[in-house]
């Protein structure tokens, strides 16, 4: 039997994109990583600050942005634009041969609009597939992808998705061909017990310590979805997942929330 090759999977989202030293450093970190690897990366306080500049009033719901026509034009400039270039631009000086992609981009990713019974979510797209085999032989040519949240539905709209389903549905498509580590990487060192205080990380969580928190409103806002993802990708292939300071990815001793079933 073939031993499936590693992989390596990176999401980086808040305020780490958003100070250009943590970026920095983290995109150091990130062009050490041995072997195949992609990046996925928000920017949702950047086009949050971008939307309230023009005068338009961003709208959360449990994590997840509502983008409306005006909205989506904001956030396919931040994201496929300023933060995808700038992280492209970084890793090429870190000697990495990184490219940035949409969804869009050779039908890599395919959404369909959301449909909820009762919140319109407006241009959000919930992924259907990803072009595996496009992906598998960019990797394979040495090429690092570079994600931004953004979709499209091949019927020429583009859809704002959420970056964590983004990283973990990517996960899953790959886990078919290779053996994927998952991580996910923001300013602070875990998922915490006490959002105020970073020497509470919760070194392991299964369903059932999960399940505890959220019903005691120990996790919420955006941790739910992120959380939501780590368990659909470790159900359907992933092998490991690990969420906190970018330091992980470098750093044998740091400490990190390990996702397990």
């Amino acid at each position: 039997m073939d031993i499936k090759k590693t992989i390596t999977i990176v999401k980086i989202g808040g305020n780490i994109i958003d100070d250009v030293s943590e970026l920095k450093q983290f995109l150091s970190d990130f062009s050490k990583i041995e072997g195949a690897k992609v990046l996925v990366h928000g920017g949702g306080k950047s086009a949050t600050k971008m939307a309230k500049s023009i005068g338009l009033v961003p709208q959360m719901i449990d994590g997840r942005r509502i983008t409306d026509a005006a909205m989506l034009k904001v956030v396919v400039m931040i994201y496929a634009g300023q933060i995808n270039k700038d992280i492209v631009a970084q890793l090429q000086a870190n000697n990495t041969n990184a490219m940035g992609f949409s969804g869009a981009d050779g039908n890599l990713i395919q959404s369909e609009k959301r449909n909820h019974p009762t919140i319109d979510y407006g241009f959000v797209g919930d992924v259907q597939g990803v072009n595996t085999p496009l992906l598998e032989t960019l990797i394979s040519n040495g090429i690092v992808p570079v994600f931004c949240a953004i979709t499209h539905d091949k019927q020429g709209q583009l859809l704002n998705t959420n970056a964590d389903t983004i990283a973990s549905e990517l996960a899953i498509a790959l886990s078919e061909v290779f053996e994927v580590t998952l991580n996910y990487c923001f300013e602070k060192p875990g998922v915490l017990f006490d959002a105020d205080d970073n020497s509470s990380v919760i070194e392991n969580i299964n369903p059932e310590l999960y399940a505890k928190l959220k019903a005691e409103k120990a996790i919420h806002s955006g941790m739910i979805p992120k959380l939501d993802n780590c368990f659909n990708s470790l159900s359907k292939g992933v092998q490991k997942i690990k969420i906190g300071h970018h330091r992980m990815l470098q750093d044998k001793t740091e400490i990190y929330t390990n996702i397990e079933l």
